[in-house]
């Protein structure tokens, strides 16, 4: 892939797309599942309130994360076009973790309207924040996977 290319957001869709295809999704789904019930249990034996939507959101979070990082962790297994997105994901990893990111606001903006009853605005208020927590995390991580990258070339 020629460096000086420039190229669309919907190229780079596709590419963090393709990046994210090899990502590890039953682990990242066992893993958010078990964090979620484990901080909603928690909430219930201990004193205090028992919050669903904190959760569930903390959930999606780790869900989010597993699966980013894990899809980028290894960038030399898998196809020749799935190595390369995962290189380029490497390479730009602000601009991957946007995609992330927005799938973690996605899914947060049903359980923030239903469990959380603040109304259309609060829900995308609230999705919106945990979407940027996704977003930093994921970058910082990607920024620290990022000598992979040029290992790997």
């Amino acid at each position: 892939m020629n460096e000086n290319t420039e190229l669309t957001r919907s190229d780079e869709m596709s590419l963090a797309g393709a990046a994210l295809r090899g990502a590890p999704w039953k682990a990242a789904a066992i893993s958010g599942g078990v964090i979620a019930a484990a901080n909603w249990l928690m909430g219930v034996l201990l004193p205090g309130p028992a919050d669903l939507t904190t959760s569930l959101g903390l959930g999606i979070t780790l869900f989010a994360l597993v699966a980013s990082i894990g899809a980028i962790s290894r960038p030399n297994t898998a196809d020749r076009v799935t190595r390369q997105a995962r290189l380029w994901s490497l390479g730009h990893p602000f601009r991957f973790a946007l995609y992330p990111a927005a799938a973690a606001a996605i899914l947060m903006y049903p359980v923030q309207l239903v469990f959380d009853r603040e109304g259309m605005f609060g829900a995308a208020w609230d999705a919106l924040w945990g979407g940027a927590v996704v977003y930093v995390i994921a970058a910082v991580l990607t920024v620290a996977l990022k000598g992979r990258a040029t290992q790997s070339r």
